[in-house]
């Protein structure tokens, strides 16, 4: 009876956050580019004395172009990833066929790295050879699995949605109007989405909190100063 009981089971799952590892770098970069992008712009416009209207017009733009090309460089960057898994799952194939005694030896010494004893990494390579000598090796020897595969589409759409999401914050800081206002508010709203983006991304991430949004406050804070400076330069200069 207990023995029916155990092979009626369904074999137990666990939620792993490896699977999201494609999408979530895409969205938080995606957020965190588009925050820092769209507002180091609007600062450095900002800051030479230029018109509300002037800094909405290079935002907006700005955001558009940014969002665009958040889209086609994750695609074409994550296409060349999936065509290193293609190549590597050819090529395993064609050592399949070549010399699958070859590869049996080859997945039993890396069990033995591992630390099975020669006899049950022996037993365990034949066993996966027997069942399915392909996906055994592209897991094991390639480290290729279901879960941290490329998808371009997917890593195109995350980056370009979120850059765009991100980069709309820094607009609230045009609400001020001119002067000075306008350029703390700026960075009021980009840093509270900066460390927004930080502490959403830990909580998908399964991670702490702290290190992510300190990092992104960090970096955006810097770029935000830099451009601000390169902005009055300009202003100070007269172009």
């Amino acid at each position: 009876m207990l023995k029916d009981l155990l092979n009626k089971r369904k074999p137990h799952r666990e939620e792993h956050r490896t699977g999201r590892t494609g999408w979530l770098r895409a969205a938080v970069l995606g957020v965190d580019d588009g925050l820092v992008s769209v507002s180091s712009l609007m600062m450095g416009v900002a800051a030479s004395g230029a018109s509300t209207a002037a800094v909405v017009t290079a935002g907006l733009a700005g955001l558009a172009a940014g969002a665009m090309s958040m889209a086609a460089g994750e695609y074409v960057s994550v296409s060349s990833q999936v065509d290193v898994e293609q190549a590597d799952r050819a090529r395993e194939q064609q050592e399949q066929k070549d010399d699958p005694e070859g590869e049996l030896r080859e997945l039993t010494a890396i069990y033995q790295h591992r630390g099975l004893t020669p006899d049950l990494a022996e037993q365990v390579a034949v066993a996966l050879h027997a069942s399915g000598p392909l996906a055994a090796h592209l897991r094991d020897e390639v480290g290729q699995s279901e879960d941290t595969a490329a998808h371009p589409l997917q890593a195109s759409i995350a980056s370009a949605t979120s850059f765009f999401t991100g980069g709309l914050i820094p607009f609230l800081g045009t609400l001020a109007g001119a002067g000075t206002a306008r350029l703390v508010l700026i960075v009021v709203v980009t840093l509270a989405g900066l460390a927004g983006s930080g502490l959403l991304s830990a909580r998908i991430s399964g991670t702490s909190p702290l290190k992510p949004a300190l990092r992104l406050l960090l970096g955006g804070a810097a770029a935000m100063f830099i451009t601000a400076v390169i902005g009055q330069l300009v202003h100070a200069v007269g172009f």
